[in-house]
């Protein structure tokens, strides 16, 4: 999938809460938007992708994305709308942004829209094995993932040509996988391409296994925080990761709560 001695980085970045994780409810292909909080969130990972040399800086080459490409979902769609905004703020124009199916996340049928513990309660031992055994089972009326992988497949690999043909085109030198630093993450060089993806965390878990040739028994390895930021190099031809979940551009909303906390902790005289 990745063209021999490409240098590219790809980006990933998990949607903001929806309204039914604040629900507790099953989403799957379910269009939740985002919550109040999401938006916020959303705004914050866009401020953050906007401006990435800030201390502490991500490993992203210093110039704009090539696109941005996200899950046709709302609360995804939402999401990437943010970043594009805040990037055009940045940088005096925002970059390409478009929609592929292949990132919307794992359909899961009848659980979706559903409270978590009524599922939990009907499907006792369904819900036991999705998490225990998940190329196995699935959702009644969801998508397996030996089904899923074949779209994200495309869309990833969509990405990555569109990676390869702006490295050609600016006539980027192809590197080989005998170099000193290509098994080494190094800083990203200036001038090579990266694009972002804004999706899911089932469909980003079958990206990364996809990505790094593991198995989909694997699956429940690689956890997406929401609106946490991951770091996909592209160094040789070959992949490294650089960056899981970073979330440190979150915190002013743990600092928000605290004041409220507080706030609410004076009112109730039980300081």
């Amino acid at each position: 999938m990745i063209p021999e001695g490409l240098e590219a980085t790809l980006v990933l970045l998990r949607h903001g809460e929806s309204v039914f994780i604040t629900e507790d409810r099953f989403q799957g292909q379910a269009d939740s938007p985002l919550s109040v909080l999401g938006r916020r969130q959303a705004e914050l990972a866009a401020e953050r992708l906007a401006r990435p040399h800030r201390s502490p800086a991500l490993p992203i080459p210093i110039r704009p994305p090539l696109e941005i490409v996200h899950s046709p979902l709302l609360r995804t769609t939402e999401t990437a709308t943010a970043v594009a905004r805040a990037m055009g703020t940045a940088d005096g124009r925002p970059p390409a942004v478009r929609a592929h199916a292949g990132f919307a996340e794992v359909a899961q049928g009848e659980w979706e829209g559903m409270p978590r513990m009524e599922v939990a309660s009907r499907w006792t031992d369904v819900l036991a094995g999705w998490r225990r055994e998940p190329t196995r089972v699935q959702a009644p009326g969801g998508e397996r993932l030996v089904d899923v992988q074949p779209r994200v497949r495309d869309a990833l690999a969509s990405v990555i040509a569109g990676l390869d043909t702006a490295s050609r085109a600016a006539g980027i030198p192809r590197t080989s996988p005998a170099s000193p630093t290509a098994g080494y993450p190094g800083p990203p060089a200036s001038h090579t391409p990266w694009s972002l993806g804004v999706g899911h965390d089932g469909a980003f878990k079958v990206l990364l296994l996809t990505l790094f040739d593991l198995p989909l028994e694997r699956f429940w390895s690689f956890p997406f925080a929401v609106c946490g930021i991951s770091v996909v190099e592209l160094r040789a031809g070959r992949p490294i990761f650089r960056t899981h979940n970073s979330t440190e551009h979150l915190a002013p909303l743990l600092d928000e709560r605290a004041h409220v906390e507080t706030d609410e902790r004076v009112r109730g005289g039980t300081l």
